[in-house]
């Protein structure tokens, strides 16, 4: 493990009309370098907070097409969060945009960018797309899925929904990663709870840290994040050596805010080794039970 402690942040990250690029930039930085005051290591956005960029553009236009827009501005955003990783010294998990693969400029990808604080990046890609982002923005799947190995530890992204696919964390867990990070945009309570419930039941089942950030405030005019419900948390295991109900620190649900707590790497190691249930480790057997799967007809 590549520290002992590591304090954290996530964002309640509050989605507001803005008129140029430069108000959406001031708003970023002044939360990165907020959490750079409070000695943070690590600071995580949501998912498509960047849709508020969507209010510089033509609202009359069919969604798709909104987004589509969007993701020009990709270049500038990654410059952006590379320089405040860079300045801020901040590993930055840079939420989500939407983006294109040129020169096939129509099919969009839903991506998360993470930055080093020594200017290095990549990306982890939203796996499944949920109906909205299917039927009506007309957002393609990625098809592969990463540990990140830093400095601070090795660490996987979930993106909102794909967090409920627990086949994911299992494998990042089992690849040494303790810490998976759930950047989440829901529209209302049970969007929020189906990613909230399934980003702990990850925590216990792989005896991780989860570090979920969200979208909270209005864009009224803009289709999907039109309404936000949010309340980012940091979840850890469900045993003595952590925080009562596996909460270490959340935000008080739909305001602004960031949510700030330090992570015992150390103890989540012990856990997987001596904790009161090893579920990561006799996990290993599951396939081989699943496969003797039958019906029985009574």
């Amino acid at each position: 493990m590549a520290v002992d402690r590591l304090r954290v942040a996530s964002l309640q990250y509050f989605m507001r009309p803005v008129e140029r690029f430069e108000q959406f930039a001031a708003q970023v930085e002044a939360l990165v370098w907020t959490a750079a005051d409070y000695h943070c290591k690590l600071l995580v956005f949501p998912e498509y907070f960047t849709c508020q960029l969507l209010t510089l553009g033509d609202l009359k236009r069919p969604i798709h097409e909104q987004i589509r827009h969007l993701a020009k501005h990709e270049q500038r955003i990654v410059e952006l969060m590379r320089r405040l990783a860079k300045e801020s010294g901040l590993y930055i998990v840079g939420g989500t945009l939407p983006a294109v693969d040129p020169p096939d400029e129509q099919t969009v990808y839903n991506e998360c960018y993470i930055y080093s604080p020594h200017g290095d990046w990549d990306v982890q890609g939203k796996l499944h797309m949920t109906r909205f982002e299917k039927e009506e923005w007309l957002v393609s799947s990625h098809a592969k899925f990463k540990v990140f190995d830093t400095e601070i530890g090795k660490m996987a992204i979930t993106i909102c929904y794909d967090v409920e696919f627990p086949e994911l964390a299992r494998a990042a867990a089992r690849q040494g990663a303790y810490l998976l990070i759930v950047p989440s945009c829901t529209d209302e309570r049970q969007g929020f709870l189906r990613v909230r419930y399934c980003a702990q039941a990850r925590a216990i089942e792989n005896q991780l840290y989860v570090i979920h950030s969200c979208t909270v405030g209005s864009l009224p005019a803009v289709p999907a994040v039109s309404l936000n419900y949010g309340q980012a948390s940091i979840l850890t295991p469900s045993d003595f050596a952590f925080s009562r109900d596996g909460i270490l620190a959340q935000g008080e649900p739909n305001q602004e805010s960031m949510v700030i707590g330090e992570l015992d790497m150390d103890r989540i190691i012990q856990t997987r080794e001596r904790g009161t249930v090893l579920p990561l480790h006799d996990s290993v057997s599951s396939s081989q039970v699943a496969s003797t799967l039958e019906t029985v007809k009574l």
